[in-house]
């Protein structure tokens, strides 16, 4: 029998409280936003609110915990926007959506900033077991980001998995790392591209010393993206089983996959809440159409970020996926 391990792949929404709170502290303007420089009443709010995750996600009885990225007003840009070689300019639209979030442009060499590593200390001091980290992946961190310094699209792309893997050195102990690729399915990259696009994620995943999941959504990878990134030494991919699940399918049972695998089962976008037994449903779906495939660990998760619902929607999400029954896949 598979284990199941229930998860998400962070960027929380702000509690109603906390958005009203930060609102008056921070400011309505581009410049208000977070650089890595804030303190005080800021900083304060913040890790109330990072302590209303965790403490939440422990009581429901997720398996793996996150820090819950509040502070990430960038999405999953925010790494790089409190960078110091990097100028955050215009605002731009994330991905195909309703979203926006300021344009990281880099202007220097890219140096490691601590910024996850500090968010990840504090999480561990109030989370029991399974800490999770979750970072953007290499090829779509840069390719929400402009190079104004490395003046080549390969040499950008090693530059960034570089900047990842320093931040990932100063990481706490996790159990799991989740490296968040939506731009391998939204903007996925061409031949030649992909390879490296799977070697940079390779280059951060060596740097972890826990199992690393390079999480995929807004649909399904082209089978030569998927193929490469079989190539990549990570211990599991996700798949959007909510956005696209035939495609998925199909590329399981035509490429394979990891020992392990991560199955995005819960819409991350839709205030709908799926109880556990949906939820289950659609992980034991999963197993029935994918004959030959025995995984070892299932990671359960929400397919997306889940910023994009009210705070009660993703409280209740939460609580229906860490509720499902942990024997839905029999050996």
């Amino acid at each position: 029998m598979s284990e199941v391990v229930t998860t998400t792949p962070g960027l929380f929404p702000l509690p109603d409280w906390a958005k009203d709170e930060l609102s008056d502290l921070k400011g309505h303007q581009k410049a208000d936003l977070i650089d890595g420089s804030e303190g005080g009443a800021i900083e304060d709010a913040y890790e109330r609110v990072r302590s209303e995750y965790v403490d939440h996600q422990q009581s429901a009885g997720l398996d793996r915990v996150v820090e819950g990225q509040g502070r990430w007003d960038d999405m999953i840009a925010h790494p790089l926007a409190v960078a110091d070689a990097v100028e955050t300019r215009g605002i731009v639209r994330y991905y195909d959506n309703n979203n926006f979030y300021r344009e990281p442009v880099v202007t220097d060499d890219l140096a490691a900033t601590g910024d996850v590593a500090a968010e990840l200390d504090a999480a561990s001091e109030r989370v029991d077991s399974g800490l999770q980290a979750v970072l953007p992946g290499p090829y779509s961190l840069a390719d929400l980001a402009t190079d104004e310094h490395y003046g080549d699209d390969g040499a950008f792309l090693d530059a960034v998995a570089g900047f990842l893997a320093d931040e990932i050195s100063e990481f706490p102990d996790v159990e799991t790392l989740f490296l968040l690729e939506p731009s391998l399915v939204e903007n996925p990259p061409g031949d030649g591209e992909d390879e490296r696009a799977s070697e940079a994620i390779d280059a951060v995943a060596a740097a972890a010393d826990a199992d690393v999941v390079a999480h995929t959504y807004w649909g399904a990878l082209g089978e030569k993206v998927y193929a490469h990134l079989m190539d990549a030494d990570v211990d599991a991919i996700g798949f959007d089983f909510v956005a696209n699940h035939e495609d998925n399918v199909y590329n399981i049972s035509e490429y394979g996959t990891k020992d392990d695998v991560a199955l995005g089962v819960v819409d991350g976008q839709n205030t709908l809440v799926e109880g556990p037994d949906t939820i289950a449903e659609r992980i034991e779906w999963v197993d029935d159409n994918t004959p030959g495939t025995d995984f070892e660990t299932v990671y359960a998760t929400i397919n997306t970020e889940t910023f994009y619902l009210p705070a009660n929607k993703y409280e209740a999400k939460l609580d229906a996926l860490a509720a499902v029954n942990k024997a839905v896949i029999s050996a």
